[in-house]
């Protein structure tokens, strides 16, 4: 992926469908879906993080990654650029679970608005954010909320996002679509180097660039954590768990609680309780620490660059307790591909017969034969 211009995100509505080969490769995507479904368009940069951001939204059907908004038919992605061009999603979506208003709230939280260049470390027009409305409705709200947030001092300088018309949409190629899913490691490397999360941290919040996976929220009696301080830590805390937890530690391999442990169950946070893995991803991966292929919660796992002992690595932290977990590698087996391999001294494993009791009863299902 070129990764200097802007993406665009194409929410579509029900009505304007576009015309020649964009618009029946529209209706095409409308088919695949079997439920009322209506469509957005939005660009905000890279589409790899833009399908990943709105597919995590409850209510969002299905997400396409393609290109919008240029000149001539069937553009590549070796020719959208030159073509005029922008990186796009198309978002397909229940509106009886998530109005077309919520989706333009989740697009202000996921880009820069104020960047006319591209998107982050995407520089470019086909990189630039902008709307492309499928009829009037969409358009007068799509102007309204734009208005709205240039007035609610959220920024400091001029919304530029801009506002169009839809025309056409070409889906982009294959390898493109759901890139996050087909190279997980790959696309945290390329999300973290391109600075968006941690401009949206700045902009919105610790977490901003993570949605929810439900109204409740993925993290069960995590939500509305307050860590406890240091001194409170230290007191609850064995000595290896707050070195591990609170110094990015690491524990002795072959000599930790849980590298060999085979019991079904779930492992939460020694701090927060916040669930992380699940017994069923757990695997032998002979390093002697607990190994998983892939968290319980993604919701309550945050990754970051890691430059200590002179090489590049991906740490792996808690969401809510911000405790060190581990590290994630590419050496896994399949489906992931992924080695989480984590400290036992930063988990608390609870036993398949324990979870209703220790209040993880909704994870029960996961166990049952």
């Amino acid at each position: 992926m070129k990764r200097t211009g802007i993406i665009t995100l194409v929410l579509l509505g029900i009505l304007g469908f576009g015309v020649a080969n964009g618009a029946r490769q529209e209706v095409k995507n409308m088919k695949e879906t079997k439920t009322t479904t209506a469509v957005a368009t939005f660009a905000g940069g890279c589409f790899w993080c833009v399908e990943s951001d709105f597919e995590k939204m409850p209510g969002v059907l299905k997400v396409v990654s393609g290109y919008t908004g240029g000149r001539g038919d069937n553009p590549t992605y070796e020719t959208y650029a030159q073509m005029g061009y922008v990186e796009a999603v198309q978002v397909f979506f229940d509106p009886a679970k998530v109005t077309y208003e919520q989706l333009l709230d989740v697009l202000w939280r996921h880009i820069d608005p104020t960047d006319a260049g591209g998107q982050f470390a995407d520089r470019g027009p086909y990189y630039r954010s902008a709307i492309f409305y499928h009829n009037d409705v969409q358009k007068k709200l799509a102007e309204a909320s734009r208005e709205a947030l240039g007035k609610s001092g959220r920024f400091h300088k001029p919304i530029v996002t801009e506002i169009l018309p839809f025309v056409k949409f070409y889906n982009a190629e294959e390898y493109h679509q759901d890139y996050y899913k087909k190279n997980p490691l790959r696309y945290r490397y390329y999300r973290y180097g391109s600075g968006r999360d941690q401009f949206l941290e700045k902009v919105w919040g610790k977490g901003a660039g993570a949605l929810k996976a439900g109204p409740a929220g993925p993290a069960g009696r995590a939500e509305g954590l307050t860590k406890p301080d240091s001194a409170t830590l230290k007191k609850r805390l064995t000595p290896l768990q707050y070195e591990v937890t609170q110094q990015e530690g690491t524990e002795p391999p072959f000599q930790n609680e849980y590298w060999d442990n085979k019991r079904e169950g779930i492992y939460v946070d020694i701090v927060s309780g916040e669930p992380l893995f699940s017994s069923l991803d757990k695997y032998d991966s002979g390093t002697g620490w607990p190994s998983f292929t892939k968290p319980l919660e993604e919701g309550n796992i945050v990754e970051r660059e890691d430059n200590s002992f002179f090489t590049t690595r991906v740490e792996v932290r808690s969401r809510h307790a911000d405790s060190h977990l581990g590290h994630v590698f590419s050496d896994g087996p399949p489906p992931t591909g992924l080695r989480y391999c984590m400290n036992s001294a930063a988990l608390r494993f609870i036993p398949r017969e324990d979870l209703e009791k220790e209040g993880y009863g909704r994870y029960l299902t996961l166990f049952k034969k």
